[in-house]
């Protein structure tokens, strides 16, 4: 009886020091598939980035298919990136007109509100409305024609996918995003000064003049042009993660799901390192 007793104590004893070792080996090995994941997935990102730039720069342009992406991601993507730049202008010129005024320097407030719009706001704004609308309608559109087989029937009748549905999205996010910066620029600036006249009165001209004010081209064209960079994110995260889509109608959610979160989630990252760019090389 006695050695029975000892021989459960010593299994019990046993178990309890495998258990330990068997959560480390989970663990690590949860880790270890989630970085072969990222791996594979950044490995298949930049294969499909150099396929589309191949496909993109040999002939037969797309330029049919090119001029309807710009009009579908430009002229569609305006009225909601004036919305949103309005609002961002009319945030920023009620929380800076209280600020300023607790430290008496509301003579400031039409430069800060042109370098808070144009520099900060109005560019990621832009990038993340952008990457809402157009983002998720890239991934979704290419990944409904994927599970139902239409991409592999245009590879079929001689047409590149590469060139004909993913170089045309990514090229005209590039040329539109600055564009719909601008506008989105423009948009905050009149309501920002349209809040601050509601309260004291200011000409739009005084407001201009002392908001560009001793500024020159290299303080509002490199944070404008930065957002071309934004589109190739947009453009080239939502077509990869479009035609790389299984699953039927569930990949189709998950392809729009993903456009969306990682494209907005690798616009901010990026934005941070093009902010240091910029603050190095145009100061």
């Amino acid at each position: 009886m006695n050695s029975v007793a000892v021989q459960s104590e010593a299994e019990l004893q046993g178990l309890r020091a495998s258990k330990p070792a068997g959560n480390l080996t989970a663990a690590l090995e949860a880790i270890g598939n989630i970085v072969n994941g990222s791996l594979e997935w950044f490995g298949g990102l930049g294969v499909f980035l150099w396929r589309v730039f191949r496909a993109a720069i040999s002939s037969p342009y797309e330029w049919r298919e090119l001029l309807r992406q710009l009009d579908e991601i430009g002229s569609l993507s305006l009225p909601l990136v004036a919305l949103a730049g309005s609002a961002v202008g009319v945030i920023i010129s009620l929380e800076a007109r209280y600020s300023l005024s607790r430290f008496g320097a509301k003579s400031l407030f039409p430069a800060t509100l042109v370098y808070s719009v144009i520099q900060v706001m109005g560019p990621i704004i832009t990038g993340l409305v952008v990457s809402g609308r157009v983002g998720a309608g890239i991934g979704a559109e290419l990944a409904s024609m994927k599970v139902t087989e239409q991409i592999d029937a245009i590879e079929a009748s001689a047409i590149n996918p590469y060139r004909l549905l993913a170089a045309t999205r990514i090229m005209a996010c590039i040329l539109m995003l600055p564009l719909l910066t601008v506008a989105a620029d423009a948009c905050g600036l009149i309501a920002g000064w349209f809040a601050q006249a509601m309260v004291e009165p200011l000409s739009f001209q005084q407001f201009i003049q002392a908001g560009f004010k001793g500024s020159t081209f290299n303080a509002f064209l490199p944070p404008t042009l930065k957002t071309a960079v934004y589109g190739l994110i947009i453009g080239g995260i939502s077509c990869f993660t479009g035609m790389r889509t299984r699953g039927g109608a569930a990949g189709v959610g998950r392809a729009a799901t993903d456009s969306v979160v990682l494209g907005s989630l690798f616009l901010i990252l990026a934005d941070v390192i093009l902010v240091k760019f910029i603050l190095v090389f145009f100061p």
